[in-house]
């Protein structure tokens, strides 16, 4: 079946070049439109749709209060949220992140770029633009804050693989890394979500940081 994607941008261009991206490409389908963060979530909540490609800033409410409110919607559960923005700000990132996004691309990304991005992000992995990862790491640093103690129910693996999914590692490289098979791998991700109440990847990325198990120079030993 395809990917049904929710394109939300207040710049009707913007919206139709993104619909003749998405329509063009194979597995993908537009599902609807929307020009406001508030129409967004209405848009959202009628159509269901199983990702959503969503502004920061509009008018009627920004991106980042249109992401919360759709990610903590039980009926929304399935929907995932990629952001596209003009701008690499800092705060725009970790905000988005911290409201559910799955992902944040910039929109000058290439169209086989932002098809990629929509096919992944359905697909429950997290997308990071490289300034985009470049600026989740300066937030921290240039933020400094007392880690949160890791939850006391995780193993040392589990937290071991919550450092590498921090860095940026795919499973691929995690497997790797720590010598274990990728269905390993996908049991440890799989428990880390359930524990610590994560909807995606995106948000095991915060977590790792969150706790200090991810400094701005890699994963910690």
């Amino acid at each position: 079946m395809n990917v049904r994607v929710l394109i939300v941008d207040d710049q009707p261009l913007i919206r139709h070049s993104l619909r003749l991206i998405v329509d063009s490409a194979p597995g993908l389908v537009v599902a609807g439109e929307a020009d406001t963060g508030r129409g967004a979530v209405a848009a959202a909540r009628d159509l269901i749709p199983d990702v959503v490609l969503m502004d920061v800033r509009m008018p009627g409410g920004d991106g980042i209060e249109a992401t919360s409110a759709i990610t903590t919607d039980p009926l929304l559960r399935s929907t995932r949220v990629l952001v596209l923005s003009m701008f690499e700000l800092d705060e725009y990132v970790v905000a988005a992140l911290r409201a559910g996004a799955s992902g944040f691309l910039l929109k000058d990304a290439q169209p086989a770029a932002l098809t990629q991005a929509i096919m992944r992000t359905h697909a429950g992995e997290s997308l990071f633009a490289p300034a985009i990862l470049a600026r989740l790491v300066e937030h921290y640093v240039d933020h400094p804050r007392r880690p949160a103690p890791a939850p006391a129910s995780l193993t040392a693996r589990e937290a071991e693989v919550l450092s590498l999914v921090g860095a940026g590692l795919s499973n691929h490289e995690i497997a790797a890394t720590l010598y274990i098979s990728m269905g390993t791998v996908k049991t440890h991700i799989g428990r880390l979500l359930t524990k610590l109440d994560a909807r995606d990847r995106a948000q095991l990325v915060i977590a790792a940081y969150d706790h200090g198990l991810v400094s701005p120079r890699g994963p910690r030993g």
